[in-house]
């Protein structure tokens, strides 16, 4: 598999599917996602790293993923499972409590298009829910859970 895709690959992912103004299709973005898994972004917490693509050294790469950005993706936070019989699905009402697999305060599974990315903490910041990413997978994580 290759370190990088080509512009065309690209262009073509970015184009590809029903035509409605580049718009990708969930199955495009998967295709991307998959045709990806061997490359790897700078490290931006490293000073040199950070330093080359800030300075435009490596204008290639940043164009490449520049084109990246407006990509959009579904973000899920999964704070647990649980299994329930229909029976018991049609008796909830408001005000029912249902039980999830996890314990209050567990890290929370985050998901993009429903493929597990990273895990976290859920947090409360001006009176809003937040999530803190504790751990991104990696792509020999993910493979395992596949």
């Amino acid at each position: 598999m290759p370190d990088e895709l080509s512009q065309e690959d690209i262009d073509a992912l970015l184009h590809s599917g029903d035509g409605a103004g580049g718009e990708m299709s969930g199955s495009d973005l998967d295709a991307l996602l998959d045709s990806a898994e061997g490359m790897s972004l700078p490290n931006f917490n490293d000073a040199q790293s950070a330093n080359t693509v800030s300075t435009g050294t490596s204008s290639a790469q940043e164009n490449k993923i520049d084109m990246l950005y407006d990509v959009e993706f579904t973000v899920k936070v999964e704070l647990g499972r649980c299994n329930m019989s229909v029976e018991d699905i049609l008796k909830l009402k408001e005000g029912s409590v249902v039980t999830f697999d996890k314990e209050a305060g567990a890290q929370v599974d985050i998901l993009v298009n429903n493929k597990l990315v990273a895990t976290g903490e859920v947090l409360v910041l001006n009176d809003l829910f937040c999530v803190r990413i504790t751990e991104i997978l990696s792509n020999k994580d993910r493979a395992i859970l596949k």
